[in-house]
């Protein structure tokens, strides 16, 4: 889905700075959620933010209307297939039933922001969160700084490295069965110990992975 290929600037080290600052979290609390949740890296190969399509949100969403002619964008939880291009294959066939309702489905970029969750990410629609996280890493880092900010629990948790407290709040009741606290914690520690990313190397190495598929003209 061309529409969704853009810039995809990398991060820089500042942006990371500055959004930590501003929550008063340390920014390696911060970075840890962003590589448990996409491993760092808020892109696809083809220049498309990392994306999963969340089929029992449409349901919610659509008021179940959809969910015998389409089971795979629109059922219970689950069902996801696989990672990557997959979940742009589904979002487009969401898109052609109920464009809004299929962004708003999806979760989007580094830190896996739900698109329902657009007015917390400091977004008037979705289509503006979307337009911005198809250009830049620093968008979607300031989305999720964003959308951690309006949540005091979250917050909170997030300041004191109360991983338990961060996994139920950010992925769910059911965080234990993904072992999401001890994949926070462990990637803190390993972020600690070895220190951020070389941002200039990482744009480096990024650049021609992203180089593959240009950029569409403007």
């Amino acid at each position: 889905m061309v529409e969704f290929v853009g810039a995809a600037t990398p991060l820089d080290g500042w942006t990371l700075g500055a959004a930590a600052a501003g929550l008063k979290v340390e920014p390696e609390a911060l970075w840890a959620l962003a590589i448990v949740e996409t491993g760092g890296c808020g892109f696809l190969l083809d220049r498309r933010p990392k994306l999963l399509f969340e089929r029992h949100l449409f349901r919610r969403l659509t008021g179940s209307r959809f969910d015998m002619a389409h089971p795979a964008v629109s059922g219970p939880p689950g069902g996801y297939g696989a990672a990557g291009a997959h979940q742009y294959e589904r979002l487009a066939e969401a898109i052609g039933l109920d464009r809004v309702a299929a962004l708003k489905s999806a979760s989007w970029g580094l830190g896996q922001t739900l698109g329902e969750y657009h007015h917390a990410a400091g977004y008037a629609d979705v289509e503006a969160m979307v337009a911005a996280y198809v250009g830049s890493e620093a968008a979607q880092l300031r989305g999720l700084a964003a959308f951690i900010g309006a949540d005091p629990v979250l917050l909170n948790a997030l300041r004191a490295r109360d991983w338990a407290s961060v996994a139920r709040r950010y992925n769910g009741p059911n965080y234990a069965g993904s072992r999401y606290d001890r994949r926070l914690a462990d990637a803190f520690a390993a972020v600690k110990a070895h220190g951020l990313p070389d941002w200039t190397v990482r744009a480096a190495g990024m650049a021609p992975m992203l180089a593959l598929v240009p950029a569409p003209a403007r």
